[in-house]
C-alpha cells in the first residue's frame, strides 16, 4: 500500500495544504524513506528516527524542525488511520527556532527597484509583476496564477485565491492599476504564441510565467538597482506589510490582505517595525552622534 500517497491526498484534500507546502512533507518523507533503504515505513521505530537526525544534524535547525514536522506528521496520519499504534518520533525535541524576523527594503530601495523605464514588452511585464507585488503583497504564487477572471479593472480589484484555496479581495493602486491596464490591453496580446491561456503573465514562448522566472528577475532587478540585501518575491510582500503598519495600517486589515488566517502570523511585521524605528533613531539621535 503506498501511504506517501495516501498522506498526500489527505494534506490536499482534507487538510487543503497548499502545493508548496504538500511538495515540501513528500519531499522530506521520501529522502527519509530512502535513508531507511528499504525498510518498510510502517516497521520505522525510534532508533531509526535518532540515526536520521544524526545523518542530517549538518542542516540547520529550521530545516531539522521543518523535516521533524513532516516525519511526525506522516506518523500521526498512520496512527489516526490504525495503521500503527505508536508515533516513532514521539519523545524527540525539535531544535529550538529562534525568533526570525524576514529582511525588508525600505522604501526607498523599494523606489529604487521599480523606478526604471521599461524598454520593450518583457521589461514592461516585470515592472507590471514587481508594482503588483510591492502594492498588494501577493505571494509569488498567487502573481503567477492570476487570470483574466481574476482582475476588475473597473473597481481596482483582484481575487486572489490564497493557500488552503482561501479566495480574498485585493485592492490595486492607482500606479499598478495603470500598469496592469496597459499589460493586459498592448503588450500581452504582442507576447501570445500560436493558442491561447487565460493566465495573465506570460513567458518568452507564451505560456503561464514560472515561479522561478520571476525570483530570477527580481535578483537581477536588485543587482541592477545596487541593493545589497538578499531578495526574492516575498521579500516585497514583506515590505509592502512592513511599510503598511508604519503608515498606520490597522493590523487586522493587513491580515486581511495579506490573507493570513491568524493575525499572529501578521504580528511579525510589527516586530520588524519597530526594529526599523529603532535603527531609524540611533541613526538620527544627535546624542549618538
Amino acid at each position: 500500500m503506498n501511504y506517501i500517497n495516501e498522506f498526500e491526498t489527505e494534506l490536499k484534500y482534507v487538510r487543503n495544504y497548499s502545493d508548496n507546502t504538500v511538495m515540501a512533507y513528500k519531499s522530506d518523507i521520501n529522502a527519509f524513506l530512502t535513508y531507511i533503504n528499504g525498510k518498510d515505513l510502517i516497521s520505522v521505530n525510534y532508533d531509526d528516527i535518532r540515526g536520521y537526525l544524526k545523518k542530517i544534524n549538518n542542516l540547520s535547525d529550521k530545516s531539522i524542525a521543518r523535516i521533524m514536522t513532516s516525519i511526525r506528521t506522516f506518523y500521526d496520519y498512520l496512527m489516526k488511520r490504525n495503521i500503527i499504534s505508536n508515533n516513532p518520533i514521539d519523545g524527540i525535541k525539535s531544535p529550538k527556532i529562534g525568533k526570525y524576523l524576514p529582511d525588508v527594503l525600505s522604501i526607498s530601495e523599494v523606489e529604487k527597484l521599480l523606478e526604471f523605464e521599461p524598454s520593450n514588452n518583457f521589461t514592461f511585464r516585470d515592472r507590471c509583476m514587481l508594482e503588483l507585488l510591492y502594492s498588494s503583497g501577493l505571494r509569488i504564487s498567487e502573481l503567477v496564477s492570476l487570470k483574466f477572471e481574476n482582475i476588475n479593472l473597473d473597481d481596482c480589484i483582484i481575487k486572489v485565491m490564497g493557500k488552503g484555496s482561501k479566495e480574498r479581495i485585493v485592492p490595486l493602486n492607482d500606479i499598478a492599476g495603470s500598469y496592469l491596464s496597459e499589460y493586459i490591453d498592448t503588450i500581452r496580446p504582442k507576447m501570445l504564441k500560436k493558442g491561447d491561456n487565460d493566465y495573465i503573465f506570460l513567458n518568452n514562448h507564451g505560456k503561464v510565467i514560472t515561479r522561478q522566472a520571476v525570483f530570477k528577475m527580481i535578483k537581477k532587478r536588485a543587482e541592477t538597482a545596487g541593493i545589497k540585501k538578499s531578495i526574492s518575491p516575498h521579500t516585497l510582500r514583506h515590505s509592502f506589510a512592513t511599510h503598511m503598519l508604519q503608515s498606520g495600517a490597522d493590523i487586522r486589515f493587513i491580515q486581511e490582505l495579506l490573507g493570513h488566517s491568524d493575525v499572529t502570523t501578521t504580528e511579525i511585521y510589527t516586530h520588524i517595525a519597530n526594529e526599523m524605528l529603532k535603527n531609524d533613531y540611533n541613526e538620527l539621535n544627535p546624542r549618538d552622534n
